[in-house]
């Protein structure tokens, strides 16, 4: 490096807590920071990658940062880049590609995630991931990942929280791993916003939509959620818990079956009054044979296995329908009649309060209810009539699948209530 690159003053003053940021992790290779909002996460980010690349020893060292799309890349980010990145001598901007070359070799592209396959084969040193909560789940692992392994690069998942997802998932792993970095900035704590803005920005804002937004809070509601009101009440009164399968006692299955895509299965046990929902497994590009090993493992003594309609639509391959398919592997299955959209969510709002979850088995499913959710229209400042079609769809269809059919059998959740009656006369003589 020369002696100009080594005299060069970035115009960057980091608040305290941005520079303890810096130093942590400098230490670590992974790293999850949550952040409030305005707390400048886009700002130290983009430092972080432009002080590794300029100190690096590697040669030709390719920096990324990522937002979940290019054109939010842009927007956020591509000015500060500039900004920040400006001072040193004889640095290129590429305005068409977003990216910054530096005299060392060094390289930073801003990324969008919204294209995955066109970023296979590229190799990085370092790479930030901006709002991962609004990102493809398999960015990272299919792409990220492997960009980074050859050259043994960093990564760090920035973002607020939206819910239980994939960043939340990122969170909990490095919250119990020491080899990773985790730090939460909540605003009430950092003191970036005063009390005034804290309070005025509360006003305006829904209390989920504060504690989400200010307060890094997981467990807020998302906005649109279908089921929210009804998990919640149950966490609350602590239907969520501990449910052991009863061996004396049948279990019923309701499934979404996807082609090509996840199938998810519901695991249920009418027992007395209650409703027991003990189980719940998930799965993707696996046919029915995977599934039935799945329940042949767990050693339940089933009563019902139920689908819906789709199960006896004909594949134009083999003439058969998946219901077929299935009875040739021992699996029988009961059709649920098929009832609108809306009439099943319907069905399933009403059946939650009826049911106990196992908190262990239950707990990606239930996550996937949490999250499924109708997406908010600008235009109309209201809810779309049908819910978002994402990761959570076959998990909530399978939930929809039991609520309806569970309904239409009927079976009985109070015992029936009969009179005795006697054939002699007490008060005979």
């Amino acid at each position: 490096m020369s002696s100009k690159l080594q005299n060069i003053v970035i115009p960057y003053a980091p608040r305290p807590l941005q520079s303890d940021l810096h130093s942590e992790m400098a230490k670590k290779r992974w790293g999850v920071v949550v952040c409030h909002r305005r707390f400048g996460k886009t700002v130290w980010a983009i430092n972080h990658i432009l002080r590794d690349a300029i100190l690096s020893r590697k040669v030709n060292p390719r920096y990324a940062y990522m937002a979940p799309t290019y054109r939010q890349a842009k927007n956020v980010a591509w000015d500060y880049l500039k900004q920040f990145a400006g001072a040193i001598p004889g640095v290129k901007f590429h305005e068409t590609e977003l990216r910054c070359d530096l005299p060392t070799g060094g390289r930073i592209s801003l990324l969008g995630a919204e294209n995955p396959d066109s970023l296979r084969g590229i190799y990085l040193d370092g790479c930030v991931m901006d709002e991962v909560a609004q990102m493809p789940e398999n960015v990272f692992p299919e792409i990220i990942r492997p960009a980074l392994s050859d050259r043994k690069g960093w990564a760090v998942f920035v973002g607020t929280p939206k819910g239980h997802n994939a960043f939340y998932e990122l969170y909990e792993q490095a919250s119990s791993n020491p080899d990773w970095l985790c730090v939460v900035n909540r605003a009430s704590e950092t003191g970036v916003l005063d009390d005034e803005e804290l309070t005025a920005a509360r006003q305006t804002m829904t209390e989920d939509q504060y504690q989400q937004e200010f307060e890094c809070s997981w467990n807020a509601n998302v906005p649109g959620a279908i089921y929210g009101k009804e998990l919640e009440a149950a966490q609350m009164e602590g239907r969520i818990t501990e449910v052991p399968y009863d061996p004396s006692k049948r279990v019923d299955t309701w499934w979404d079956l996807g082609i090509g895509d996840s199938t998810a299965i519901w695991f249920t046990q009418t027992v007395g009054r209650s409703v027991h929902v003990i189980d719940f497994y998930e799965a993707r590009g696996e046919g029915l044979p995977h599934y039935c090993e799945v329940l042949n493992k767990r050693r339940y003594l089933y009563g019902t296995h139920n689908a819906p309609h789709d199960i006896e639509v004909r594949e134009l391959g083999s003439g058969k329908s998946r219901k077929e398919v299935a009875w040739d592997l021992g699996l029988n299955f009961r059709v649920v009649p098929r009832l609108p959209l809306e009439d099943g969510l319907h069905a399933a709002q009403m059946l939650i309060p009826r049911l106990w979850f196992d908190r262990d088995k239950t707990t990606a499913g239930l996550e996937a209810l949490r999250q499924y959710h109708r997406a908010y229209n600008e235009r109309t400042r209201s809810f779309r009539a049908s819910p978002v079609h994402d990761w959570t769809s076959h998990a909530a269809d399978a939930f929809r699948t039991f609520a309806v059919g569970y309904r239409e059998a009927g079976p009985v959740l109070r015992a029936p209530q009969v009179r005795a009656e006697m054939d002699y006369d007490p008060f005979a003589a």
